[in-house]
């Protein structure tokens, strides 16, 4: 069974094997956390991302996928990028989110990393909210059947940090 940790701080610090991005469709940098990502990690990340656009992913990655480039400048090797859905009232789109972590563990088994690093997916800009967002991760990587051994959450503040933490200690 996957160890799971919790640090409070700046994703782009964390020494693992790969940093998971909460990238946009575009792969092409953003705000939050992928912003954060691309500009830490440099102009490697943002080659690597154009050249999967230019060749898989045309139109954007999808919505719940996840793919992996270098991670340039990070202390990680790799950045895992995946999209989470944007929250919704009016449909339930839980399974994607989940699929953000199951699909972000794969591509981690692929490359063998032994650490990955999370950020809470679509709990920012996204909205969704953050109980709800702690409680499908936990969830996912719990039940995940990966080969990876130790999963960090980083929680960029202290509210985030205590809803996983209280998340972790009741399931």
């Amino acid at each position: 069974m996957v160890n799971i940790t919790l640090v409070q701080g700046d994703i782009t610090q964390v020494p693992v094997d790969a940093v998971v991005n909460a990238a946009n469709s575009s792969l092409l940098g953003g705000g939050g956390v992928d912003g954060a990502i691309h500009r830490r990690g440099g102009p490697e990340i943002l080659d690597a991302c154009r050249a999967l656009r230019a060749s898989r992913y045309g139109k954007g990655l999808p919505t719940g996928r996840a793919v992996a480039t270098t991670a340039g400048r990070l202390p990680a090797q790799w950045v895992i990028h995946t999209v989470g859905p944007v929250w919704s009232r009016e449909e339930d789109r839980s399974e994607l989110l989940a699929s953000c972590y199951r699909e972000s563990l794969r591509v981690a088994d692929e490359l063998g990393a032994a650490t990955v690093a999370f950020p809470a997916i679509s709990t920012g800009v996204y909205g969704w909210p953050m109980d709800d967002g702690a409680r499908i991760a936990v969830e996912t990587v719990r039940t995940s059947g990966t080969a990876v051994e130790e999963v960090r959450f980083v929680l960029f503040d202290e509210p985030a940090y205590r809803t996983f933490a209280a998340r972790i200690s009741a399931s």
